[in-house]
């Protein structure tokens, strides 16, 4: 009787398919890069220098993922802006404390090799890495049978940014009568969507002949790195908010010193249209604000005196909301 042979690519793992895939992410990842000294793709750890400008640098890490907004790309079978998505939560929190981001990694966790797939989210994450001029300098790609269903896949971020100490955004720079703005986000960004998926489930919603929903809810999450940055420069902010799940509350609270308290004023709030369509399907208000982020995607914290300061540098790239009542 012949003996059977066993092999990892009979057990589900195709290792040439994946050097395939690594070899494809160096040659996308170059375009971009930055530091030619090093070449960090395909080996066991990145390298990369410290900038030489920084006196004291500090480092920031972040980590983060992009839920459920995965679904929709598997139904929408639109695998080429989540990877922005990844990016962008990842480096919006880390200009919350003022940091640059430097390097960015992914995981992606998937069932099976799928090339098209995997190579159209790495055009992504390449791309929302150039928004926010930081490095794409490794990651993994883990093939894992048998763990995930047949199509289904899972995305990781991981980004390191640096910040001159005197720098950093800490809570004791912010103080009683400072002003809120908010800066608008560019949709649902990436938060909020298992509601929404319930939503489209129990309204028996196909979501492929609906031109308005297909487009808004694949919208990347907006990448504010530049234009924060540009304010941290000059001073101009005490501390700032990336609005994430908890909404607009529950992150200003976050970075606030313990004893204030903030006071948003909704009506100031220009509602985008996919959250008059979210709040028509019977949430109440209070849900809306602690699931979405209701058209607010970053806030700043500032000093009243520098508001004049803050709008006319942000004319051309942000356009900002008052939101003290």
């Amino acid at each position: 009787m012949k003996k059977h042979k066993f092999t990892y690519e009979k057990s589900g793992v195709n290792i040439d398919a994946a050097d395939n895939f690594v070899k494809f992410i160096s040659k996308t990842s170059q375009k971009n890069k930055s530091n030619k000294k090093f070449k960090n793709i395909g080996g066991f750890g990145s390298i990369s220098n410290i900038p030489k400008n920084l006196k004291n640098p500090k480092i920031v890490a972040s980590t983060d993922g992009v839920g459920t907004k995965i679904e929709i790309s598997n139904i929408l079978n639109k695998y080429d802006t989540i990877g922005i998505d990844l990016v962008a939560m990842c480096v919006n929190d880390l200009i919350v404390q003022g940091a640059k981001p430097l390097l960015f990694l992914d995981y992606i966790s998937i069932n099976q090799v799928d090339l098209t797939k995997l190579k159209s989210i790495i055009k992504g994450i390449v791309e929302g890495c150039k928004i926010a001029g930081c490095e794409l300098v490794g990651g993994e790609t883990a093939e894992m049978p048998g763990t995930y269903q047949k199509g289904k896949f899972d995305i990781a971020g991981f980004s390191i940014g640096l910040v001159e100490e005197k720098k950093i955004l800490l809570k004791k720079k912010i103080s009683k009568n400072n002003l809120i703005l908010g800066v608008p986000s560019s949709g649902i960004h990436s938060n909020g969507y298992s509601l929404v998926r319930y939503i489209l489930n129990k309204k028996k919603i196909n979501l492929k002949n609906n031109l308005f929903l297909k487009k808004e809810l694949m919208r990347p999450t907006k990448i504010y790195v530049k234009e924060i940055l540009n304010l941290i420069e000059r001073n101009l902010i005490n501390g700032c908010a990336n609005i994430t799940g908890g909404g607009l509350s529950g992150n200003i609270q976050r970075v606030i010193p313990k004893g204030l308290t903030a006071e948003i004023n909704l009506n100031n709030i220009k509602i985008k249209k996919i959250f008059r369509w979210l709040k028509n399907n019977n949430i109440s208000d209070s849900e809306m604000l602690k699931t979405f982020n209701c058209g607010v995607g970053f806030c700043l914290i500032i000093d009243p005196k520098n508001l004049s300061k803050v709008k006319k540098c942000s004319l051309k790239s942000l356009s900002l909301m008052l939101l003290e009542k």
